[in-house]
């Protein structure tokens, strides 16, 4: 799961990134990336339903998997003792080693981006889809 080679795998990754920023409170990175996976073709009520995935039907299983990986990464502040045996099982069942090397990784980055982003006061609500290249500067 590279960066953006497959449709899903672009969509997946959109959808990971927007829910640790979701848990984490980053306006900025929620705005990014809510708008950029719309304006990729991704269904507005699948977006909607992101923060209370496990409580909809739009989401396939493999989706599931990474959004679980996604809370439970994120949520290691709040207690977690880190991601869950049955979690990493349902991600070792969609996703090959790569691919599970790859999420690991945007979960952490996307949770370090969020952290510089609330520190920051960095606002959500001005972004324009597929400008984030020009805001890296």
């Amino acid at each position: 799961m590279q960066a953006h080679s497959t449709p899903a795998a672009a969509a997946t990754q959109e959808l990971v990134q927007l829910r640790a920023s979701q848990i984490n409170g980053c306006g900025f990175c929620v705005d990014i990336h809510n708008k950029d996976a719309a304006a990729a073709g991704e269904d507005a009520a699948r977006l909607s339903l992101v923060a209370t995935w496990r409580h909809s039907t739009v989401f396939t299983d493999a989706e599931r998997a990474a959004l679980a990986l996604t809370e439970e990464g994120t949520r290691i502040i709040d207690g977690y003792a880190g991601v869950s045996d049955e979690t990493w099982a349902r991600v070792r069942k969609h996703y090959d080693e790569e691919q599970a090397i790859a999420l690991v990784s945007l979960v952490a980055m996307i949770n370090a981006t969020n952290r510089l982003g609330v520190i920051l006061n960095n606002q959500g609500g001005s972004y324009v889809p597929g400008n984030l290249a020009a805001l890296a500067g």
